[in-house]
């Protein structure tokens, strides 16, 4: 036991210092990255920093099969050079063995992953699309599903409006039965609108069987009220913001992912994508467990033999294979060309297979 807590310790030695160089790293480059999109308009440096710190967690997240195939090399390596994994060879213990404890705690930094880190990044995520559609537009948008239909939310220079939909095609370009609540900046309600059906064009919303009643302080607003064949509302809502609102899954915790799913499959809407994106969720702490696996495949080798350079190389490409066919299924599986369980657990599996026969002959010698 007290050599599986040594090998813990320093597999987890490594991997917080491989956290923290890609940290640094991501947080620069971010930075710049806010600087550019930012050019011209007039957002603080410190709100820039907020959003490069609400970007780090999602950022993580993504890269964390290539920091945890990074940190097994170093250990296997440090390992190797300092002769360790030859005296615990010749204590009896076999390879696998050593690697009891690297793989227990790539477990659990799997499941800590999908349990705690997944949902700080469905938040930090979501706020950071809140803070940067208010720092280039000054209002916020937002969209939600119910038993009651769809809610739509968009904001501008001229104030807020929410909007209600009855009945809505599948991508929520066209509504039907749309009832519209503006306000304005100081946040009182200027007007209401109601539609038999509008259709989002660039930079508006095309209404059709239009009634306006004005909400203006001593007016009545069935007197004044005005009936239009056509009306065009503006709009900074575009139909690439709605479709990512309904099919961005990131943005959705994975312990909130099963209502989310039924929610929109009673609502009409593909739910393909958000199933695989839920089912990957779950499988993580497989995958990052096979890259544990891939990388000490090629690493568990003495310093002596030469190579460690071609085999440190080999290992990281290797993982980035992996890393592609598991995005490929991905693909594969939101399409609907292979099923949804399979898209998500059969490249973790056949990777954790493929770098158990490379260890097992590695072994057999």
């Amino acid at each position: 036991m007290i050599l599986h807590f040594y090998f813990a310790r320093r597999f987890l030695q490594s991997l917080l210092t491989v956290t923290l160089v890609f940290l640094v790293l991501l947080l620069l480059i971010d930075l710049v990255e806010q600087l550019r999109r930012f050019e011209g308009i007039d957002v603080a440096f410190g709100q820039m920093v907020q959003l490069m710190m609400l970007n780090a967690p999602g950022a993580l997240n993504e890269i964390l099969p290539l920091i945890m195939i990074l940190a097994t090399v170093m250990l296997f390596v440090g390992l190797a050079r300092s002769s360790e994994l030859v005296v615990t060879r010749a204590a009896g213990r076999s390879g696998l063995r050593a690697l009891l404890a690297p793989l227990g705690v790539a477990l659990v930094i799997g499941v800590l992953t999908v349990t705690t880190l997944n949902p700080i990044v469905a938040a930090t995520s979501n706020r950071y699309q809140q803070l940067s559609e208010l720092y280039r537009t000054g209002g916020t948008a937002a969209l939600s599903i119910s038993g009651e239909g769809l809610w739509l939310r968009q904001g501008g220079g001229e104030g807020q409006s929410v909007i209600h939909a009855k009945h809505y095609s599948s991508n929520a370009g066209v509504l039907y039965d749309v009832t519209i609540l503006s306000y304005a900046p100081e946040g009182g309600p200027v007007r209401r609108i109601e539609a038999g059906s509008a259709r989002l064009t660039n930079g508006a919303w095309s209404l059709r069987a239009v009634k306006v009643w004005p909400l203006a302080a001593g007016l009545n607003p069935e007197v004044n009220a005005m009936e239009h064949e056509a009306l065009l509302l503006p709009s900074t809502l575009t139909q690439e913001r709605i479709r990512d609102s309904l099919g961005t899954p990131s943005g959705i915790s994975v312990w909130d992912m099963p209502a989310t799913i039924r929610q929109l499959q009673q609502a009409g809407f593909s739910t393909k994508r958000h199933e695989v994106w839920f089912q990957s969720e779950l499988a993580r702490p497989l995958f990052l467990v096979s890259m544990v696996l891939v990388a000490a495949a090629f690493t568990m080798r003495h310093a002596r033999f030469g190579g460690t350079g071609v085999a440190v190389l080999t290992a990281v490409m290797l993982g980035f294979g992996l890393y592609f066919i598991r995005n490929f299924a991905q693909i594969l599986g939101e399409n609907g060309q292979i099923p949804v369980a399979l898209s998500a657990w059969a490249p973790p599996v056949a990777a954790v297979l493929l770098a158990l026969g490379l260890l097992l002959h590695t072994e057999d010698g």
